[in-house]
């Protein structure tokens, strides 16, 4: 029901925005912007904290992302603009439960960065933001309920994580640090070290089975998650350097070159109480990896482990008393 609610929202506002494109406004800085709905009470105040869904689309109307299929809208804390690409100019016109449509330039986003700038966003094109506003809060509010939030995901965390390996019917290991890990492929390659670069295809999950990010294009179509232009390789970085998140690093020195796993990271190997983008804050999340390859540095020998000295033992004559 869900996602054909959110079909319904993109189609209405597809025929909005094609109607709306000579009736777009600009802010000083140039963004342009049309506001599709214009409800009564305050307008969003500098230091509010407001939840948005964002619709994320090309100028060729393909999604790119959306808060909708992520499962949950973003938190953002208005402050004074400080870029174009800020929309912090635009929030202070909208009201609670308002729509907008904002037309970023992809030129002012990849600025500097030219090197990272997908096909499907060329020169002169736009990054179109479908946003409505969800909810309105101080900072204090916003704070008080994200720290109950957080103490009950928290609290659940473990059960929840249990529940999971026991529903899927899982054997793990557990390290001392509480990493959970199923190894899926054996491989008798020997394993990474430390500095060593890994290369790592992978499908990572949340609990209740929402994918969330994926380097192997089969497993992102088939969540409706494929990302045009995107190049769909193994992930490549020199492991137990810090480079990812602490699960990753720890788990994957546990594997042999060709293993593939399934690691179980609670939130304090991953993202912590912040979470991250589409994972929310205190999230145990799923990772089925693939150690595909290592390219191995030269590292210092390993000093052979020195034996202890054993006393002989020698026969003891027995004495006899008279």
């Amino acid at each position: 029901m869900k996602k054909y609610i959110f079909s319904i929202l993109i189609i209405c506002v597809a025929a909005i925005t094609v109607n709306a494109q000579n009736n777009m406004q600009r802010t000083a800085k140039g963004v342009q912007y049309i506001i599709f709905t214009h409800n009564s009470g305050d307008k969003i105040k500098e230091n509010d904290v407001i939840t948005l869904d964002v619709v994320q689309k090309t100028d060729k109307d393909s999604l790119i992302s959306s808060t909708y299929t992520m499962g949950h809208p973003i938190k953002i804390q208005v402050q004074p603009s400080q870029a174009l690409t800020d929309m912090m100019d635009i929030f202070p016109l909208l009201a609670l439960n308002d729509s907008v449509l904002v037309k970023m330039p992809s030129d002012s986003v990849f600025k500097g960065h030219e090197d990272s700038r997908p096909p499907f966003f060329p020169a002169g094109s736009h990054i179109n933001f479908i946003i409505k506003v969800q909810k309105i809060q101080s900072l204090s509010d916003a704070i008080a309920e994200r720290n109950a939030d957080i103490a009950k995901v928290r609290a659940n965390e473990s059960a929840d994580a249990a529940k999971y390996i026991a529903d899927n019917k899982l054997v793990v290991q557990t390290t001392p640090s509480g990493l959970k890990y199923v190894i899926t492929k054996t491989s008798i390659k020997p394993k990474p070290l430390n500095g060593d670069t890994v290369m790592v295809n992978y499908a990572g999950k949340l609990l209740n089975g929402q994918l969330f990010d994926s380097n192997i294009e089969a497993v992102a179509k088939a969540s409706g998650m494929d990302q045009p232009g995107r190049t769909y390789e193994p992930i490549k970085f020199p492991v137990g350097t810090g480079q990812v998140i602490k699960g990753w690093d720890e788990g994957l020195l546990l594997l042999h070159e060709g293993e593939k796993a399934i690691f179980i990271i609670p939130s304090s190997l991953g993202y912590g109480d912040e979470g991250s983008g589409p994972i929310p804050p205190a999230s145990t999340l799923v990772f089925d990896v693939e150690l595909v390859g290592v390219k191995r540095i030269k590292h210092a020998p390993v000093a052979p482990v020195k034996k202890p000295l054993h006393k002989k033992h020698y026969p003891v004559k027995k004495t006899t008393s008279n």
